[in-house]
């Protein structure tokens, strides 16, 4: 019988027992509710993108998760930037789907607060009024139109959240109206004049616009998802120099791209589920394929967004200051 034995020195000891120290403390660290905490600003919102797989991948993990990082943050609000019900949206306000991709996978007592919802192109292979109007069945679900914005004030610090409805406003979604039933009925025209409408009178501290598709990304999706919003909703955030950050999802993983001639940064939120592999593009200043979910923080004088994964580490911060 051959028997193997192993002869530790004592600076192979040394070494194993830093890597143990290391492990424990990245570990210790990526969950420590103490460095939490050290984000929380005036306003604190979570972002969750891409989510709907009824539990199953990371969803679940990733939602407890939120939840145990929520009582560090207490987020005043969560904006979903759409694909909350993969694959093919919902029927009704009492879809069980509901139940399996939202109220029992977030069902943490921290996040009972206002979710404000974008619609992405799943929901749009459903009902889409069926989204809008489980408003009226859930106390956290905040959606009164298919565009809309929102005012948040905190110890002289302001926030206004501008959520917008992409699907229409990409020509492919309007032109294949079997598997996308209404996106062609909606105004491209009505929801841009709304938003420069918007977007001329803003004078908040902060100014976020978030819809599910990218404006700009690395992805295998289709050009012209993201020229056509180009041309439409960039041309307009531009015009008035006042936008900081358009967030976003559909690609499933993390962006942060910044584009000559623009100061705004442009985000791609992971899946909170399922991601895909990602890489570096022209003006991408971070990108990773994790799984995970975003936290944006604000007072009167910075912004910032973190990008978390589903082990609760800040891999990147987006940092904004007046």
């Amino acid at each position: 019988m051959n028997i193997f034995a192993i002869v530790y020195t004592d600076d192979m000891k040394k070494v194993i027992a830093f890597a143990v120290l290391l492990l424990v403390s990245f570990s210790g660290e990526a969950r420590n509710p103490r460095v939490w905490r050290t984000l929380k600003k005036d306003i604190n919102i979570f972002v969750v993108s891409d989510s709907g797989r009824n539990g199953y991948y990371l969803q679940k993990p990733v939602a407890e998760l939120m939840g145990r990082m929520a009582e560090s943050i207490s987020p005043n609000y969560i904006v979903t930037t759409g694909d909350v019900h993969h694959f093919e949206g919902v029927q009704s306000v009492h879809d069980p789907l509901w139940m399996t991709n939202y109220e029992l996978i977030y069902s943490h007592p921290k996040l009972m607060v206002p979710w404000l919802a974008a619609l992405g192109n799943h929901e749009y292979r459903g009902d889409t009024n069926a989204v809008l109007d489980y408003s009226n069945i859930s106390r956290r679900w905040v959606m009164p139109d298919r565009y809309y914005t929102k005012v948040y004030k905190e110890d002289g610090a302001s926030i206004r959240l501008i959520i917008i409805d992409t699907s229409p406003l990409i020509s492919r979604y309007r032109k294949s109206k079997a598997n996308y039933k209404d996106a062609y009925l909606q105004s491209e025209e009505a929801q841009i004049e709304w938003l420069d409408s918007v977007l001329k009178s803003a004078t908040e501290d902060w100014i976020v616009v978030a819809g599910h598709h990218p404006i700009y990304a690395d992805t295998s999706k289709s050009k012209k998802e993201r020229t056509d919003l180009q041309q439409k909703v960039d041309t307009v955030m531009r015009k008035y120099g006042n936008v900081d950050m358009y967030l976003c999802g559909h690609i499933h993983n993390f962006q942060h791209i910044r584009v000559e001639g623009s100061d705004i940064d442009y985000i791609v939120n992971s899946s909170a589920a399922l991601s895909r592999d990602v890489e570096a593009v022209e003006g991408t200043q971070f990108c990773s394929p994790k799984v995970g979910f975003s936290v944006v923080t604000a007072d009167k004088e910075s912004i910032c967004l973190h990008m978390i994964d589903d082990k609760g580490r800040v891999l990147h911060t987006v940092t904004r200051t007046k």
